[in-house]
């Protein structure tokens, strides 16, 4: 899966549209669009914020790990069954 849809999914889980998601973030909408389609890169500091916004704190952490969260997901949710 590419960054950005990452970064759109996070997003879209969180209710939030690119524009109320670039006011949290103070940066333009424009930004978002530009970073969920791949075409700007991502620093740190704002990925994390992005993340933190979002509440996607697994997806932070599988992406930091390089570890596919969906499998993470599924293993825990078979352990707990």
């Amino acid at each position: 899966m590419r960054f950005g849809a990452i970064l759109r999914k996070t997003r879209l889980n969180a209710g939030f549209s690119q524009e109320k998601l670039a006011e949290r973030l103070h940066m333009s909408r424009s930004c978002i669009s530009k970073l969920e389609n791949d075409k700007k890169t991502l620093d740190a500091a704002t990925m994390i914020r992005w993340f933190q916004n979002t509440q996607a704190h697994d997806a932070l952490v599988a992406l930091v790990y390089q570890v596919d969260i969906a499998s993470v997901a599924q293993n825990v949710a078979s352990l707990i069954s």
